[in-house]
């Protein structure tokens, strides 16, 4: 019976110990969340040289304020003349209006009508002679005569209006009197712009007067014939100083 009780009172014994943490044992901390990392970046070392700066942003191209225009390409004043074009062949003559026009120099630039002597004025130049000329030759003798006192000269001749260029109609047309040729005009054209013939014109005997190498010639010209479509080649182009007599 002693036996049997000091075996169980050792087996209780051993039972509380192993079960019970041993005194002065001090729990242990829960280990930290593996999820929660902390990053700290190294310090840089001492006499490290510091990151070079980002590149500074290209500066904006300097536009125009607001308001104000972008300048305009130079634009010769010539262009800006209103001229008609001569038809081939032509002279400058008496009574034709010119306007002589001057890039850069605006003071030498004018409208000029040439006179019964011939010759127009320009400023600095005085009289130059035109009559006789074509516009381009007008235009190389002007700049002749400017380069003298203008340093390498622009200038161009426009014509305005062709009035030397006249025709003349007589007799039984509606307006009869002179006519600028500002083109080719035939002898039924001519008639047609003075207002056609009257009612009891003789124009079966129409007469073209023409003055050539300083003799007077004479073309005949039969109105009706060449209203029904016949001797179409006897509607010639008239000629400047030419009369057309309707009887």
């Amino acid at each position: 019976m002693k036996l049997h009780a000091c075996v169980t009172a050792i087996t209780a014994a051993l039972i509380v110990s192993v079960g019970a943490p041993a005194r002065g044992q001090s729990a242990q901390p829960a280990p930290a969340d593996s999820t929660r990392t902390t990053t700290t970046q190294p310090a840089a070392p001492a006499g490290a040289a510091a990151a070079p700066a980002a590149p500074a942003a290209p500066a904006a191209p300097v536009t125009a304020a607001a308001g104000t225009a972008a300048p305009a390409t130079a634009l010769n004043p010539a262009a800006l003349v209103n001229g008609v074009t001569p038809p081939p062949g032509y002279v400058i003559g008496q009574d034709d209006q010119l306007a002589i026009v001057f890039w850069r120099e605006k003071d030498l630039s004018t409208d000029a009508t040439v006179r019964p002597d011939g010759k127009i004025s320009v400023p600095l130049l005085n009289d130059v002679d035109a009559a006789g000329l074509t516009p381009e030759q007008l235009r190389a003798k002007i700049f002749a005569a400017a380069n003298k006192f203008v340093e390498d000269p622009t200038v161009t001749v426009v014509v305005k209006q062709i009035n030397s260029r006249k025709v003349f109609i007589t007799g039984q047309v509606g307006k009869p009197g002179p006519y600028g040729l500002g083109g080719p005009t035939t002898v039924l054209q001519l008639i047609a712009m003075a207002g056609g013939v009257n009612e009891y014109a003789d124009s079966e005997h129409i007469v073209v007067v023409r003055n050539e190498n300083g003799k007077n010639t004479s073309i005949e010209f039969n109105y009706k014939d060449v209203s029904r479509r016949k001797k179409l080649q006897t509607n010639i182009e008239l000629q400047p100083g030419d009369t057309v007599i309707v009887p």
